[in-house]
């Protein structure tokens, strides 16, 4: 094995200019497709996260006065939690789907250039 061609290959494909300028702006294409869809389910399953724990907490009386009301109003806000963080997934689908078709011709476009390279 002639180790000094490979490293001399390596070297010289480490300083050979690139043109990768194209598979960056489709990774930028795709990050933006993506972005929204990201945000917000990170965002509202946080939130309803944190709604569910309230609603346990006063369920559980941790916070609140310790009455049945408290309890009862627990067992709700917990429950409203719980649905939030269910209907995230389908949420996040949904608008995922929908940043995926806004940017799908640009990215078709610029895959198939870089693939004909």
């Amino acid at each position: 094995m002639n180790t000094d061609k490979i490293y001399a290959e390596q070297l010289a494909n480490e300083y050979a200019p690139k043109d990768t300028s194209k598979v960056v702006a489709l990774r930028k294409l795709d990050a933006k497709a993506k972005l929204p869809a990201n945000v917000f389910t990170y965002t509202f399953g946080i939130i309803t996260a944190l709604v569910a724990g309230v609603g346990m907490c006063l369920s559980m009386k941790v916070i609140g006065n310790g009455s049945t009301a408290m309890l009862v109003l627990g067992v709700i806000v917990g429950i409203i939690g719980l649905l939030g963080m269910g209907v995230n997934y389908p949420i996040y689908k949904k608008m995922l789907a929908q940043g995926k078709q806004k940017y799908a011709f640009e990215i078709m476009e610029l895959a198939k250039e870089i693939s004909e390279k």
